[in-house]
């Protein structure tokens, strides 16, 4: 049998399909592959057996020419490098996958790592926060305490040292309540609610710590300017770093403000130390939201702080009353000022005569009207309760139980006499010194309050009329920008104060009116024991209730008639005009004026009158002129027609007064007889006896000058205003009353107006001497 030939290559072509399309079957094969790699083992496994099989069962029946053969060889060796590959694939997956797990668990190792450290963080926070404020408050109690003590035994003693520490004790008070608050929970700071307590804590004192720091920085520029004044003595202030290094070694400190400083860095670090605590706490944490409140709480506190500063620092620059010579004011003008004073000036014109609108702030008006109202009360109080006491002092000052008015035996008038020695020597001493302390020295105080608002006030409608200038301007510049700011301060500031002031003022008022009241039925209750003790032996102590009130009241209202009869005389005689005798020509003229117009219409001129228009008068002072109209021919006032002696014409009203004429009477002897009427009794409300009138042969009177009178002739002596006179006759040769004969001091003698002369009693009296009631 023959054996078939292989083809031969050269005796045999054939067109191949490109290598694209061969590859097709391959890399569908890949595809496939990759898809299913759980299904490629077992056919990997499979198709190695399956491609075996074939191949030997090909081999034995048919020849497959060299191209296929090679074509099936490349197609074998690239499902082996599938294979391969798609083992590799398996492989680095496997990797990727452990890869992917390790980073999770590092991720979440680094994560809790990083937890760890920010509750360390949050810890270290908290604990500084606490051991800083335990530190701070040892230090405020060293400087309040120790230092200050060692400082107050200094001799001299230092001039405003207490000024410094002003408010310190309540800055202590709420830092030491802040940390009680945290000891009474009895929470650890690594607790968890730890936190929680602290910020509530923190929220609970806000408004306190508030309250104490403000005060304390608006005070510590005292602070400094005292330790600047110690500073210039040099002895002194090596005196008190010796004390306050011996007081604090451990600390190092060279001054006050290194202490007193304290309290102005706190404020500040609160909002650091809360906002540290709240970056390194977990967002999930239960009292994150509370942290979060406490450390925006913080810096709003911080921020009211500084406000309130800002205002008391603009108080204090514009409330201050300055004490200015000419000379000094004169000094501070400059262009600058002047130009300013001007334009407010200017805009106040303006405003008057409405060319411009004036900016109405009706809420501000009301507190200044109030305010204003207010201080005319406080002064006119004040006024009422001065002039009180100083009634009162002069009532002190009458000391009528040291005059022995030879009353023994009188049980009435020595009763009366044991009243007004209680009553000047311990009941009103007393109620003086209680009305000086609770009512007149607060109305002082108050009164020295009313300029710091007052000068505020004046001071804001000069920056208004300086801010209604710049109003209407887009854009300011910076000088412009502070003036806007100022006057928005200013007014801010009264418009928070004032009505803070105005109530507590009106409620001084109040009180102090009650107190009054207060003082003045002690006073009454005082008085009522007093004279239950004298009740008895008193004249009307077995009258009645209501008859002995009837009897009193109608006793102290005829008094009180008597005290106004009495103060009329006396003013009466204090109102008549000291003017000099008449000359014959003016007797004359007094005359003939009299007998026309009536006595009631005759004036004097009291300064020289120098006419100025056709009707009017030129008249010399000391004329008589009668009064024809009180008005000029317009209906004015100010100028009346007055008849000169046969002059008629105008003369100013405000140079004329009444004239009195000398009294008909002559002035009373010096040596007054006893009239037959008169008896020598006592005049006592109660008269157990009568006693007989002794005389003395001494005169009980004698006449002074009532003012001054200058001789002008030979016939007339000159005197002054108190000189003693002897009256030799009361009337002149012709009989005429107002003139007397009198002899003076030198043994001169001459003519005096009876009217210059009074009669007065002497000052060392005997005891039977008669008295003029």
């Amino acid at each position: 049998m023959e054996v078939p030939r292989r083809f031969q290559t050269s005796s045999f072509s054939l067109d191949l399909p490109k290598s694209s399309s061969l590859m097709a079957p391959l890399v569908t094969l890949q595809k496939f592959t990759r898809k299913n790699s759980a299904l490629e083992k077992s056919l990997e496994e499979d198709g190695l057996t399956e491609k075996s099989e074939c191949e030997e069962e090909t081999s034995s029946t048919m020849m497959v020419p060299d191209v296929f053969v090679d074509t099936a060889d490349e197609s074998k060796s690239q499902l082996s490098t599938q294979d391969s590959f798609s083992e590799d694939s398996c492989v680095s997956e496997e990797s990727l996958a452990q890869e992917a797990e390790e980073a999770r668990k590092k991720a979440e190792e680094e994560e809790e790592a990083a937890k760890q450290r920010a509750a360390q963080r949050q810890q270290l926070a908290i604990e500084e926060l606490v051991m800083s404020e335990k530190n701070y408050l040892r230090m405020l109690h060293l400087s309040t305490v120790t230092i200050r003590n060692a400082l107050q035994k200094l001799q001299p003693p230092l001039a405003n040292l207490n000024s410094m520490f002003l408010h310190i004790e309540e800055v202590i008070d709420v830092s030491s309540r802040l940390l009680s608050l945290l000891d009474q929970k009895e929470v650890q700071s690594g607790d968890p609610a730890f936190l929680e307590t602290l910020c509530s804590s923190f929220l609970s004192l806000s408004s306190d710590i508030e309250a104490a720091y403000k005060e304390y920085l608006a005070n510590y520029n005292q602070v400094t300017f005292v330790e600047n004044s110690y500073k210039q003595k040099e002895a002194l202030w090596d005196e008190i770093v010796k004390i306050i290094k011996a007081s604090a070694p451990e600390v190092n400190a060279t001054s006050l403000s290194f202490f007193l400083v304290m309290p102005v860095q706190r404020i500040a670090r609160y909002p650091l130390l809360l906002q540290t605590i709240q970056k390194h706490t977990d967002k999930a944490h239960p009292a994150y939201a509370l942290l979060e409140q406490t450390a925006h709480t913080s810096i709003a506190l911080n921020c009211r702080i500084n406000e309130y500063k800002r205002f008391r620092e603009v108080a204090d620059k514009y409330k201050k009353t300055e004490t200015l010579t000419i000379i000094d004011k004169i000094n501070r003008l400059n262009t600058h000022s002047i130009a300013k004073k001007t334009a407010r000036l200017s805009q106040q014109i303006k405003h008057e005569t409405g060319i411009t609108p004036k900016l109405v702030d009706e809420e501000f008006n009301a507190l200044e009207g109030f305010f204003y109202l207010l201080e005319h009360a406080i002064l006119e109080l004040l006024e009422n309760v001065e002039t009180y006491l100083h009634h009162l002092q002069r009532f002190l000052t009458c000391k009528t139980e040291e005059f022995d008015f030879d009353m023994d035996g009188e049980k009435a008038p020595i009763c009366y006499k044991e009243i007004t020695t209680a009553l000047r020597q311990w009941i009103l001493p007393t109620f003086e010194k209680r009305l000086r302390t609770l009512i007149h020295k607060p109305l002082c105080l108050l009164r020295d309050l009313l300029v710091g608002p007052r000068n505020l006030i004046r001071k804001r409608l000069d920056k208004l009329l300086d801010y209604e200038m710049i109003g209407a301007k887009s854009n300011l510049n910076y000088e412009e920008q502070a003036v806007a700011n100022t006057y928005r301060t200013i007014n801010t500031l009264l418009l928070n104060e004032l009505p803070r002031f105005n109530g507590v003022a009106l409620q001084m008022i109040w009180n102090m009116l009650g107190t009054f009241c207060c003082l003045h039925r002690d006073l009454a209750s005082d008085m009522e024991q007093l004279f239950q003790s004298f009740a008895q032996q008193l004249p009307h102590s077995s009258l009645s209730h209501g008859v002995f009130w009837e009897w009193a009241e109608s006793a102290v209202l005829e008094g009180m008639r008597r005290l106004e009869t009495l103060c009329q005389s006396v003013q009466d005689t204090l109102n008549v005009p000291a003017v000099q005798p008449l000359s014959p020509s003016s007797q004359h003229r007094l005359t003939q004026l009299t007998e026309k117009h009536g006595s009631g219409k005759i004036y004097q001129v009291i300064g020289a009158v120098v006419g100025g228009r056709d009707l009017d008068l030129n008249l010399a002072k000391g004329e008589l002129v009668a009064i024809v109209s009180e008005m000029d021919s317009r209906g004015d006032r100010r100028k009346w027609l007055v008849d000169a002696g046969g002059r008629r014409g105008y003369a100013p009203s405000s140079k004329l007064i009444r004239y009195h004429q000398a009294a008909d009477d002559p002035p009373p002897s010096p040596h007054p007889s006893l009239s037959d009427s008169m008896t020598g009794i006592r005049r006592h409300s109660y008269t157990p006896e009568s006693r007989p009138l002794t005389t003395m042969s001494k005169p009980c009177f004698q006449v002074l000058a009532a003012y001054d009178f200058t001789a002008r002739g030979n016939h007339e002596v000159s005197i002054r205003a108190g000189e003693p006179a002897r009256v030799l006759e009361p009337h002149d040769k012709r009989g005429n009353p107002e003139w007397s004969l009198v002899e003076v001091r030198g043994g001169q003698r001459g003519y005096v107006p009876s009217n210059y002369l009074m009669v007065t009693p002497l000052r060392t009296e005997p005891s039977g001497c008669f008295q003029p009631s």
